[in-house]
């Protein structure tokens, strides 16, 4: 394989963290955390953020970008959308191996740029769908085999992290991923809609998606909501299932004797972020494709692409 590649072997794998914002702090602070993994340190281009992050956690600040991918086996990319194709594509060409937060970019164009430059350098791109290792999917992809019909909610108070993108590409984006995972089936139709209320984009959205094996999906999203709301209802023969991602618990209806029995979901509660992460470093350490990969990124992104372009 190509010579870009950093080799980890048995030893902890060197990473860092790209953008100390909301987000990549609790990066750092995961990381920092985690045994198998040692925190080289970070890179912001606000220098007083960065230090003031790495100082709290005990871990030097970059003078540049570069710089922290010449000392790292990995790195997580938690900086703007619209800065995470010049960002990834920098620390690949370092032959660092990388978590892109979601969406992986802004367009297909810069989701494919990424992809070649993956393959070039023989590095392994895993993309923060977080809601992916959350415990509520883990009981998900063992339960759902035949869905029918889907809806998924997810609000969110407003928040100017995330505005440099609309609401589909901030928030319904982690929602298509998860039911391109499920639904495992060709798109056939997509109808949208969606509103401006305080930003260029749209704020709320509205998706119904038909898939050719006949299952339909509905997807609501709002950054301008009064609460936070991430549920999830899956119908399928004889079974109804309501999750709740926020809160990680959620029952299920199931048919028996002619009537409909109700269950609590039996959820261990944990981290996601934590698990995302922790994952991320073992598929390095292992050589191993992410359960997220940059092809399942590439794939969300399309879809949510399809539907912005229906909402503006």
């Amino acid at each position: 394989m190509g010579s870009g590649r950093k080799e980890c072997g048995e030893s902890k794998v060197r990473v860092g963290v790209a953008g100390v914002g909301y987000l990549g702090e609790h990066h750092v602070r995961i990381y920092n955390a985690l045994p198998q993994c040692e925190l080289v340190g970070l890179f912001d281009i606000d220098t007083a953020r960065a230090q003031a992050i790495g100082a709290r956690y005990g871990c030097p600040s970059f003078e540049s970008l570069e710089a922290l991918g010449a000392a790292c086996d990995a790195v997580s990319v938690v900086v703007p959308t619209d800065r995470h194709r010049d960002v990834a594509l920098s620390l690949l060409a370092k032959g660092c191996h990388l978590l892109i937060e979601k969406p992986i970019c802004r367009s297909v164009g810069e989701a494919e740029e990424i992809l070649a430059a993956t393959q070039a350098h023989c590095c392994l791109v895993q993309v923060g769908h977080v809601e992916h290792f959350n415990p509520i999917m883990t009981f998900l992809e063992e339960t759902v085999n035949d869905p029918r019909f889907i809806t998924v909610d997810r609000l969110a108070p407003f928040t100017a992290r995330g505005t440099e993108v609309g609401a589909v590409l901030d928030l319904m984006i982690h929602d298509i991923g998860i039911i391109l995972q499920l639904v495992k089936a060709p798109i056939q139709q997509i109808e949208a809609a969606g509103v401006k209320v305080l930003t260029d984009s749209e704020d709320i959205a509205n998706a119904r998606i038909r898939f050719e094996n006949g299952c339909i999906v509905n997807l609501n999203s709002s950054r301008v909501s009064l609460k936070k709301l991430r549920e999830l209802r899956v119908f399928q023969p004889n079974v109804y299932l309501s999750l709740d991602f926020m809160n990680q618990k959620g029952h299920l209806l199931k048919k028996q004797g002619g009537r409909l029995h109700k269950e609590a979901i039996p959820i261990e509660k944990e981290e996601p972020l934590k698990l995302e992460l922790a994952a991320f470093i073992d598929n390095v350490r292992k050589r191993e494709e992410p359960k997220v990969g940059s092809h399942l990124g590439k794939s969300a992104l399309e879809v949510a692409i399809q539907i912005t372009e229906q909402i503006l």
